[in-house]
């Protein structure tokens, strides 16, 4: 007779997922992806390390399911922010203010999803997201420029260029080998940093000093 899983079985191994993701999550906020050792994880997670990978196929797996989670709660909140009240600068200024005074708050984690050595399965994952903030900020200038608030100019080049202004800018202030937790974080979104980012940024995407 053929095996059938029971719910139960089910909900132990979803159970069990959940636990691997989150603790996996916790150590690479801690200190990134080479803080998160397979042993590591199934110590936190109370599962042995072969259950790790009944549930992932290799620590690279886990890594970019881990990458895919954190990322898209970041494109998520860029996405929001450029849905909100405003012309197209204005959201589009919103938006990077967001993304900048969130990886400093969360310097760790946010190195690790920005610059972090990875394996080329993460890589991979890293190029597709960045993929993902220049396509919607693309959208944004082009309804900048049909609504006359944004200069004419070529919005997939430009969308792209916000992407790895903000990405460079914010590498070495996050590096691990260079960074003072105490002096990024803060809840006030007006940080020396964070303003000479988005002046840089705003002045290329309008053409005005600011």
């Amino acid at each position: 007779m053929a095996y059938r899983e029971t719910e139960k079985m089910r909900n132990r191994k979803a159970e069990a997922r959940k636990r691997i993701i989150e603790c996996t999550q916790q150590r690479v906020a801690e200190g990134g992806f080479r803080n998160a050792p397979i042993t590591g994880v199934a110590e936190c997670a109370g599962v042995a390390t072969g259950t790790i990978y009944r549930h992932f196929d290799s620590k690279e797996d886990l890594f970019a399911e881990i990458f895919r989670i954190a990322t898209q709660r970041e494109v998520d909140k860029v996405a929001e922010a450029l849905q909100g009240e405003g012309n197209a600068v204005v959201r589009l200024e919103r938006a990077l203010r967001q993304f900048a005074v969130r990886s400093l708050r969360g310097p760790t984690m946010a190195w690790s999803l920005i610059a972090e050595p990875v394996d080329p399965k993460v890589e991979e994952e890293r190029l597709r997201f960045r993929r993902a903030y220049a396509e919607l900020f693309e959208r944004a200038i082009e309804e900048g420029i049909a609504e006359g608030s944004l200069p004419q100019q070529q919005a997939n080049q430009s969308s792209t260029c916000l992407v790895g202004a903000i990405a460079e800018s914010l590498v070495g202030p996050l590096s691990p080998s260079v960074v003072d937790a105490d002096s990024l974080a803060g809840n006030n979104d007006s940080h020396p940093l964070v303003d000479s980012i988005i002046c840089f940024c705003m002045q290329g995407l309008t053409g005005n000093r600011r």
